[in-house]
């Protein structure tokens, strides 16, 4: 399978969308539904807003598997208003935000491609901090899936209705 990496626009929205739902789809089949709950993300007004205001705010990226979108996250210069509680990092960083797959490319390395990606955009960037959050509950096998591709754990929060978070960072 062939992996090619381009920039993301507005005409991609309904597959970014699609790609967050096939998650939802596969977390509700694994029984796992704390973290993005039963409903397809594309059907939640707030989803859809922060995809598009992310993209606005900064670079969406796309993983095509053979010429057909399989992920995507998107790089933006801050985390969300949802981490300002958090200590600022003190020096210029590049966040990752909606990082998905659709789960038909589950295994075939399109996340961790797009990851290494957004690293290389980083550093070209002149940027040294890469950082992310994630849902750490359950199983805590999306942190691990992060510090398996070079991410460190830092902040733990919770969010809303105790949702458990957890920001990571990896050097370039």
């Amino acid at each position: 399978m062939r992996i090619t990496i381009r920039e993301g626009g507005p005409d991609d929205v309904p597959a970014i969308l699609g790609m967050l739902d096939s998650c939802v789809e596969w977390l509700v089949g694994q029984g796992r539904t704390e973290q993005w709950g039963t409903t397809p993300l594309s059907e939640r007004e707030k989803t859809v807003e922060s995809v598009v205001r992310y993209m606005d705010e900064g670079v969406t990226y796309i993983a095509e598997a053979d010429g057909v979108p399989a992920a995507t996250l998107t790089l933006t210069g801050a985390p969300g208003a949802y981490l300002a509680h958090l200590p600022a990092p003190g020096e210029p960083e590049r966040y990752i935000h909606w990082l998905a797959s659709d789960r038909r490319f589950k295994g075939h390395g399109v996340g961790s491609a797009l990851l290494a990606h957004a690293a290389e955009e980083t550093r070209r960037a002149g940027v040294s901090l890469l950082r992310v959050d994630c849902y750490a509950g359950a199983d805590g096998k999306l942190v691990r899936y992060y510090e398996s591709n070079g991410f460190t754990r830092t902040d733990a929060y919770t969010a809303s209705d105790d949702w458990p978070g957890q920001v990571l960072a990896r050097r370039v």
